[in-house]
């Protein structure tokens, strides 16, 4: 018999592409993932992948095992979320992700609500710009900006909020509109509305700072190098920044809250989803 964890190790190769993406994906280091494959060729006879340094490319044969593999994977998923939806009562881990900017601001100060209500209940916080698959068990529920489209989720839109320019008072005073410089975001981000919308007022105005980080772009706005795009949870609080009113107005983001189909009855998953919503309603 093949070892099944030799196996799963080697789907996961095949999926992510390369050695350190898949030690990424299961939390170990690029050796015990070379270790295991290296396990399994052993165990099966076959030439899996060809290695030229770090570099793991698939054999023919390795490709039709990882085909025929894929589906075992997908089905202990589905065991262990069939699991975690029977366990009885209001207990156990249940993990969230977000984006950061939501994670930080408007969950992790309210967590204590959810542990008054349900001391049972133990909270994985994910601070992530990604999306983390929920098929794959990398967490159990997801607040998203835009509706998945994955099969087996479910998602409703539990909230909304807004984005504006932002930049330091003193900044905004001494500094006539034609001289305003702008902080954005990296290429990785030119498709997110926010991003579109600040390009089109900055129009050819500098661009002087990139950055995916709303804390960098936020910090570098209080020091007045030019103005950021922040949503008002982030923006509207802080003392150390002012608004500036653009003719265009302010662009606004949904935010989805996304479960699996399999774990969306579970007692705790449910009142996780409950405590979310709270968190999200102005």
């Amino acid at each position: 018999m093949l070892n099944w964890d030799d196996l799963r190790y080697f789907v996961v190769l095949a999926r992510e592409g390369t050695l350190s993406a898949a030690a990424r994906a299961l939390k170990v280091d690029h050796v015990t993932v070379a270790r295991r494959v290296s396990a399994l060729e052993a165990q099966s006879g076959l030439k899996l992948v060809d290695r030229r340094a770090r570099l793991y490319r698939l054999t023919e044969d390795g490709r039709r095992i990882a085909a025929l593999a894929a589906p075992m994977e997908e089905a202990a998923f589905a065991v262990e979320r069939a699991a975690q939806a029977a366990g009885p009562g209001l207990s156990g881990e249940v993990a969230i992700s977000a984006p950061p900017s939501l994670a930080n601001a408007l969950i992790a100060p309210r967590l204590i609500e959810l542990r008054r209500a349900h001391p049972g209940i133990h909270i994985k916080l994910i601070g992530e710009k990604r999306s983390a698959s929920l098929s794959r068990r990398e967490a159990d529920l997801a607040l998203r900006l835009s509706r998945p489209s994955e099969p087996g989720l479910v998602a409703r839109k539990i909230g909304q909020f807004g984005f504006s320019l932002y930049g330091a008072a003193t900044y905004l005073k001494e500094t006539p509109p034609h001289a305003l410089a702008f902080i954005a975001y990296d290429a990785s981000m030119d498709d997110a509305p926010q991003q579109v919308w600040l390009k089109r007022v900055a129009g050819k105005r500098e661009v002087v700072l990139r950055t995916s980080d709303l804390e960098n772009q936020a910090a570098a706005a209080r020091a007045g190098v030019g103005l950021a795009a922040l949503p008002h949870f982030l923006g509207d609080g802080d003392p150390l920044l002012a608004r500036y009113e653009t003719e265009t107005g302010e662009v606004r983001r949904d935010v989805w809250l996304v479960v699996h189909r399999d774990l969306r009855k579970a007692p705790a998953i449910r009142a996780v989803m409950e405590f979310l919503a709270r968190c999200l309603k102005p």
